[in-house]
């Protein structure tokens, strides 16, 4: 049985499920904030990449000092982590607590939300290497440029007309080393005051931008990253039904759709409510 190994699989989705993350504390208070942060991440990313790393102060009534929490893409990574760090001294004189979470993931975070386009990028390269994967454009398209119809005329600033740009993009992520790629489609757009050229041209140069970073990401949503711990990656695309579709048509990208409401704060760390420290 000792030659059994553990296959390991990612997924490009934020990880919500308790047993990846990991509560750190004793953390005896000699060192920076930012010192400790450096320190922690390169215990803990020896292990597998991290989605977060969080550090905190102790609460006033506690004793100074600092506790953290450590949050991996995988479950098995997690464990190995918390096995080979609980009781040792790491970065400090005196031996650290870490512990897995032992709440269970409540069932309505479990719904695969896909992770920001910087953390796909971050994902990808750190598992495959930077030339480990490529994107094309196959399409990008200005599906909408128009004027809306007036009638709201509260909008501060009242000196410009109303405007309704709209973009497609079909693009193809391509692993080569793997033989595998997958094909990922998105719609953006935007209603805003058009007050000049220079306006229309910003706007556009920003929606082009996120129409292929939301095809990215959602390309990358049918992605798994095999990891059978003898150090390689293998990767399998899971079929889709959008897969194959023809590439001039207008409905190709019309499969998700996004308000510009949605990006203005793109990282989403808000999620990391466990700092109650229930463990195990």
């Amino acid at each position: 049985m000792d030659g059994e190994v553990e296959v390991d699989i990612l997924e490009f989705v934020v990880p919500v499920e308790n047993n990846k993350s990991l509560f750190v504390w004793d953390i005896q208070p000699s060192l920076t904030e930012a010192q400790i942060y450096d320190r922690l991440f390169g215990v803990f990313s020896s292990f597998g990449p991290l989605y977060l790393l969080k550090v905190s102060p102790n609460a006033p009534l506690h004793p100074p000092g600092f506790y953290a929490l450590v949050r991996f893409y995988s479950a098995a990574q997690a464990s190995k982590a918390q096995q080979q760090t609980d009781g040792r001294s790491l970065f400090q004189s005196s031996p650290l607590k870490v512990r897995l979470s032992s709440k269970d993931t409540p069932h309505f975070l479990c719904n695969d939300r896909p992770l920001s386009h910087a953390r796909c990028l971050e994902l990808a390269n750190h598992c495959l290497g930077f030339n480990g994967w490529t994107s094309d454009i196959i399409t990008l398209k200005e599906l909408t440029n128009e004027e809306e119809e007036e009638g709201d005329e509260d909008e501060e600033g009242g000196g410009g007309r109303r405007r309704r740009l709209r973009f497609g993009c079909l693009l193809q992520l391509s692993f080569p080393h793997h033989g595998q790629s997958t094909r990922g489609t998105a719609v953006v757009e935007d209603s805003f005051t058009c007050t000049g050229p220079d306006v229309l041209l910003q706007k556009r140069c920003k929606l082009q931008k996120l129409v292929r970073e939301k095809a990215l990401v959602q390309a990358f949503t049918t992605v798994l990253l095999i990891l059978p711990g003898n150090g390689k990656v293998m990767v399998e695309v899971k079929q889709t039904s959008d897969q194959g579709l023809p590439e001039q048509t207008e409905e190709v990208v019309q499969v998700n759709e996004f308000s510009w409401s949605e990006f203005a704060p793109d990282e989403e760390e808000g999620e990391d409510e466990e700092w109650d420290l229930t463990v195990s």
